[in-house]
């Protein structure tokens, strides 16, 4: 079992926690994850190491059904009933100098250690992030450190530029930016528009895929994706793909599969978690 080191609300719905995984955290890199469950009887869900060092993990979720909310309970000295990994292949970074990293939403905390390691890299990173509001923004500061340029778009208005994270990302294109690369992550809608924001151009352009998952070694197929008429099992040939050649239409078709089920899941747990971050142990 894992200690919770640290416990942050980030939103009114997305928490980070550092979870102690010393193991874990020697061998993750950028783009990676481990599937959890909160407690014995929790259902396994996958979540993005949003940071690795000191022997820990940082996890960044958002609450949106039992599993989450059953994670969300715990604070910290409390423990994960059980984690493994680092899974996945890491995000390809190797050799690209000027990257735009587009994130979306709460797939900001998966965009946000792909900046870092680029920047690391000695890469130019520009960063386009997008929220729906000023109040769901999260890791603007973050972001800013290991960007050459930042912009932040919310669909509102209230905060940044008014609009979604192709606007600037179509402007940079049209002005003659170029990139090595184009790597986004968020919604899957928000992805797909990204690819067809690029493909004129011709920029290669990565997105992270987060389909349903079940065992994270590839023997259940759920997390099956059709990429280049292919089919890819976005726990051990991903989580990254070539955008361009992803079929978003059938991903976005089957992501709903669950709704009715994670809606029940939500209202079974909603007397236990309070949507607006009081925190009960």
């Amino acid at each position: 079992m894992n200690k919770i080191l640290r416990r942050e609300q980030l939103n009114e719905s997305v928490v980070r926690i550092e979870v102690e995984a010393p193991r874990i955290a020697a061998k993750a890199k950028a783009g990676q994850f481990v599937i959890l469950r909160a407690e014995e009887r929790g259902e396994r869900i996958p979540l993005t190491i949003a940071g690795a060092g000191g022997g820990a993990i940082q996890l960044i979720f958002q609450v949106v059904g039992g599993a989450t909310m059953s994670l969300a309970q715990l604070g910290e000295g409390d423990r994960i009933c059980d984690l493994v990994g680092p899974l996945g292949m890491p995000t390809p970074i190797e050799g690209l100098k000027r990257v735009a990293v587009v994130g979306g939403g709460v797939g900001c905390a998966i965009a946000l250690p792909v900046a870092r390691a680029l920047c690391e890299q000695g890469a130019e990173v520009v960063s386009i992030v997008g929220f729906r509001s000023r109040d769901l923004i999260i890791l603007e500061r973050e972001f800013k450190e290991v960007s050459a340029k930042f912009y932040l778009m919310t669909d509102d208005g209230s905060a940044g530029e008014r609009g979604n994270v192709c606007v600037p990302l179509a402007r940079l294109l049209a002005a003659g930016e170029q990139f090595d690369a184009v790597i986004t992550i968020g919604p899957l809608v928000m992805m797909k528009f990204v690819a067809e924001t690029t493909r004129p151009y011709g920029v290669h352009t990565v997105a992270s895929m987060n389909p349903i998952m079940i065992d994270g070694t590839g023997m259940c197929g759920c997390c099956r994706v059709t990429v280049g008429g292919e089919m890819k099992f976005a726990c051990v040939d991903g989580p990254d793909f070539d955008a361009h050649l992803i079929d978003f239409d059938e991903t976005i078709a089957r992501a709903k599969t669950y709704a009715a089920f994670e809606k029940e899941a939500r209202e079974r747990h909603c007397n236990l978690y309070k949507i607006k971050g009081e925190h009960r142990a």
